[in-house]
């Protein structure tokens, strides 16, 4: 359950509250119903979030009223009022389901980022400003005030295998099972279409949805990716539902099979959850430390360690890069306090114990607490003070709306800043993403990461020669206007044609898709060659 933002602050992210009623805008970073829980209650105009996660939303909560949102896609950036002076926010791709986003906000409190819930890769944060990241040994130009982070996992031991690579293991898993006449993919949640898709295209056949057991998830796909969705039942690929009671029924079936001299369906299980959790027998605490492979567990079920959360390992990396002066958990029990990182650079830093910091967050200037040491929840005050910014220039120019622009708009328009997204390539890459070349089964996050240094990376970003086209758009003012977006590697056509026509009805692009970092790699060496 996300957390209320502190009481002095201009705007609410993901919570839906009287508390948060009172505010002057509200954020909503994605979708899922955990991050919209009472917006049917507590809605209240404007609510900014991207137009996936809009249309998502209307779709779950129906008698909410379309004109409550405020359109920000990814890359854009906008001027809004606040109580002590404007601020700027800006939208950058989560890599967490599809119209995710964290937001970057900059003004007289500070310099925050919300991740929302997301998986920080090194893509990921290649999207954010230059000034903000790190490198090697040197801190960011401008660090980060605060950081509202993801935690959900920020416990788990392991380190994760990269999305792209565990749908391999899923593809290869069922490449070993050539005798399951039926695949069981228990892939209902919203950020599971990625999965979908990689199965359909790999095996050239539809995946069944039955619209009674799965009305919700059908809508989403048929918005996302419509093409791969079957009302066959006979096809051989087929959408499972989880829980309830997920490991009976899968004995039941595979029992069923057996005494029928059938071959035994393969049911496949893409989650985190399974090794996350505490495990009810020394084999299967042997089992879960495998993550390079798909794992059968005892009832069945084959589980590969598919996450759209960053692994405590990943949060530690993110955070040794941007640096912040104080990160606070979004999620249950004040997780960060627990990162290594908050420890030694948090708690034990005096300067981040400024009067500022203290009325923000409420908590009293801690004496020095060792790494293993314990130390108090941390908690958001319903207080906070104007803190001096040092760093709140924006890359680009913003758009500003005023409070009368804001009531005639429906969808803000595109800002100047190019249209860089995650939303493509590195979530849904085609067949022949040369990234296959280099990840493996057992590749984890590390390898990834140390596969090319991060600072090489940053350099590439900077120098590879991306072609701009000019777009046109209708700006606040209903006047026409131009500004530079990066064309798209490919184009976007895993979206419903509906979505892709709303996108075009108000001349907003069709969220574009971030370079994978084999293609900026490929882009440099393209130019040295050319020199």
């Amino acid at each position: 359950m996300p957390i209320e933002m502190p009481k002095g602050l201009p705007f609410s992210v993901d919570t839906w509250t009287p508390s948060s009623k009172m505010k002057m805008h509200h954020f909503l970073t994605h979708a899922h119903k955990d991050h919209a829980q009472g917006i049917a209650a507590h809605a209240s105009y404007p609510i900014y979030s991207t137009l996936l996660t809009k249309t998502l939303l209307l779709q779950y909560y129906p008698q909410l009223d379309e004109s409550m949102f405020v359109g920000i896609e990814i890359g854009q950036s906008l001027v809004l009022e606040g109580s002590d002076g404007d601020f700027v926010v800006s939208a950058f791709d989560a890599n967490h389901c599809p119209g995710a986003v964290m937001f970057l906000f900059e003004g007289n409190f500070g310099n925050i980022l919300h991740t929302g819930d997301s998986r920080l890769t090194p893509e990921c944060l290649l999207s954010l400003p230059d000034k903000y990241i790190g490198k090697k040994d040197k801190e960011p130009r401008c660090p980060l005030d605060y950081v509202f982070l993801d935690c959900t996992f920020g416990q788990f031991p392991l380190k994760m295998p990269s999305r792209h690579t565990a749908i391999r293991q899923i593809i290869n898993c069922i490449w070993k099972h050539p005798d399951a006449r039926t695949v069981y993919l228990t892939c209902d949640l919203l950020g599971h279409d990625e999965i979908l898709l990689e199965v359909s295209r790999t095996f050239g056949e539809k995946i069944y949805v039955d619209k009674s057991k799965h009305s919700e998830c059908l809508k989403s796909l048929e918005l996302i990716v419509p093409e791969i969705i079957s009302q066959d039942p006979s096809s051989r690929f087929q959408l499972f539902d989880g829980f309830p009671k997920l490991y009976e029924r899968a004995e039941t079936m595979l029992a069923e099979a057996r005494a029928n001299f059938r071959p035994e369906p393969l049911i496949i299980r893409p989650s985190s959850q399974w090794y996350a959790c505490d495990s009810v027998s020394d084999i299967e605490k042997q089992r879960k430390g495998r993550v390079d492979q798909a794992v059968r567990d005892l009832c069945g079920v084959w589980h590969v360690c598919y996450s759209i959360h960053s692994s405590k390992d990943e949060l530690e990396w993110a955070l040794h890069l941007l640096a912040p002066k104080w990160v606070i958990s979004t999620t249950p029990n004040c997780r960060a306090i627990e990162l290594d990182y908050v420890k030694k650079h948090c708690f034990n830093n005096r300067r981040a114990f400024s009067d500022s910091l203290q009325k923000l967050l409420d908590i009293s200037a801690v004496a020095s607490v060792g790494p293993d040491e314990p130390v108090n929840i941390l908690s958001c005050s319903n207080v906070v003070e104007n803190i001096a910014v040092s760093c709140v220039e924006t890359q680009s120019e913003p758009i500003v709306i005023s409070r009368h622009q804001r009531k005639r708009l429906s969808l803000s328009p595109p800002s100047k800043r190019p249209m860089v997204t995650l939303f493509g390539r590195a979530r849904l890459g085609p067949h022949n993403s040369k990234r296959a070349s280099i990840e493996t089964e057992d590749v984890s996050f590390q390898k990834e990461a140390t596969e090319v240094e991060f600072e090489e990376l940053l350099e590439i970003k900077r120098e590879a020669d991306i072609e701009v086209t000019k777009c046109t758009c209708i700006d606040i003012n209903s006047e026409t206007q131009t500004f530079d977006a990066i064309s798209p590697i490919i184009s976007s056509n895993s979206y419903g044609e509906n979505l892709r026509k709303s996108y075009r009805s108000m001349n907003v692009p069709v969220p574009r898709r971030l370079p994978s970092l084999v293609r900026l790699v490929d882009a440099k060496n393209s130019a040295r060659k050319r020199i």
